[in-house]
C-alpha cells in the first residue's frame, strides 16, 4: 500500500526578508507542497563547524508566518521543533496561531532533540535520550489538547499545563497534521502511533553501521519500526525522508566519487544510499518510486537550492 507523493522544500540559507519571500512564492508558483524551515539557532563558529552544521539565518516561528503571508496555499511547517528549545505551552498556541492565521496551512513538526553541541552552546542541559523522548511524548499530548479546544489538563513529568482551554482554535480540523522525526525505535514507534507524519532520520554513509546493516538495510529497519507499532495505521501515515544530496547529471559516477570523498567513504556507498538521488530526471523518478515500494516514502523534501532543477520531476509525481 503507498500513498500519493508530496513534495516539500527546505529553505535554511535565505538571508534577507526578500529572499526569504521570493522562495516561499516560487515554491507555491512551483508546485511544491510545503516549505520546510529548521529548528537550529547557531550562527558561524567553532561549534557549528564541529557539528557540520551550516548556518541558518531565519528563526522558524517568525520565518514560517512570513512565507505564509506571501502565499494562498503553500503549506508551511518546521523540520522539526526541539522540545527543548521551546517552553511547550507557548510552542503550540504559536503553532495554533500559524494555523489561524494561514487559513489552515501548518504542519506542525517535532522531535526530541539531537545536537547535543547545540545544546550546550545555547547553554541548554543535553539530557539521556529516554528524557527527551518522554519530553517529546507530553509535548505532542499538550499540542493535542491544546487544538482541541477542551479544558487543558496535563500533569506530567515535564509539561504541567492546566486550568484553561487553548485559543486560537486551529482552522484545520480535528488539528494540523503532525509530523514526528526521528531515527530511533522508540520516536519512531510513538510516532506511528501518534503522528500524521513520521520524518524519518538521515542514514549513515559508512558501508554498514555498528549493528552491521548496510544504509538502505537501516533504512528498512527503521520502516519496519513504524510498521510494526501501528499495522491499521501505516496507509494513513505519510511517510517523510529527504534526498539530502541530489544532483541532475548525466556522469553520475563523478558525482558518487565527489560524494564519496565529502562523505568519507566509497562511491559503492554513495550510488546506493536511500539520501541520495543522482541522475537524468527519468532516473530520478524512477529511483523515487522504487524507494516508495520498498519503503513507503511517499513525502519527499528537497533542499532549497534543488528547487529549480527538482520541480519537474516534482510536477511529474505529485498526487500519483
Amino acid at each position: 500500500m503507498v500513498r500519493p507523493f508530496r513534495f516539500a522544500v527546505q529553505g535554511t540559507k535565505a538571508a534577507s526578508g526578500t529572499v526569504w519571500r521570493e522562495l516561499a512564492r516560487k515554491a507555491e508558483d512551483l508546485g511544491y507542497s510545503t516549505l520546510f524551515v529548521a529548528d537550529h539557532y547557531l550562527g558561524p563558529g567553532p561549534v557549528a563547524r564541529a557539528a557540520s552544521m551550516p548556518p541558518q539565518h531565519l528563526a522558524p516561528l517568525a520565518a514560517m508566518t512570513a512565507a505564509a503571508m506571501v502565499t494562498t496555499s503553500l503549506r508551511v511547517g518546521c523540520r522539526v521543533f526541539c522540545v527543548d528549545y521551546h517552553v511547550p505551552a507557548v510552542l503550540v498556541k504559536e503553532a495554533a496561531t500559524i494555523d489561524l492565521l494561514s487559513d489552515g496551512r501548518l504542519e506542525f513538526g517535532i522531535g526530541a532533540g539531537w545536537n547535543g553541541a547545540e545544546y550546550e552552546a545555547m547553554g541548554l542541559a543535553f539530557g539521556p535520550a529516554p528524557r527527551r523522548i518522554d519530553k517529546l511524548v507530553e509535548v505532542v499530548a499538550l499540542a493535542k489538547a491544546h487544538w482541541s479546544g477542551e479544558p487543558i489538563e496535563i500533569k506530567g513529568d515535564h509539561v504541567n499545563v492546566s486550568g484553561y482551554r487553548g485559543l486560537p482554535v486551529p482552522v484545520q480540523q480535528p488539528r494540523p497534521p503532525i509530523m514526528i522525526g526521528g531515527g530511533k525505535k522508540r520516536v519512531l514507534s510513538f510516532a506511528a502511533r501518534e503522528a500524521d507524519i513520521v520524518s524519518i532520520s538521515n542514514v549513515h554513509f559508512s558501508p554498514r553501521n555498528d549493528d552491521g546493516l548496510t544504509p538502505d538495510e537501516e533504512l528498512a529497519r527503521r520502516v519496519g519500526f513504524i510498521r510494526s507499532a501501528a499495522p491499521e495505521r501505516v496507509g494513513e501515515l505519510d511517510i517523510e525522508g529527504s534526498p539530502y544530496f541530489s544532483e541532475i547529471t548525466t556522469d553520475k559516477a563523478a558525482v558518487f566519487e565527489k560524494l564519496a570523498g565529502w562523505m568519507k567513504t566509497t562511491p559503492d556507498v554513495t550510488a546506493a544510499h536511500p539520501n541520495v538521488l543522482v541522475g537524468t530526471p527519468d532516473e530520478m523518478a524512477d529511483q523515487l518510486l522504487a524507494r516508495r515500494e520498498a519503503f513507503g516514502i511517499n513525502y519527499v523534501t528537497i533542499q532549497s537550492n534543488q528547487l529549480e532543477s527538482f520541480a519537474p520531476i516534482a510536477a511529474r509525481l505529485a498526487g500519483k
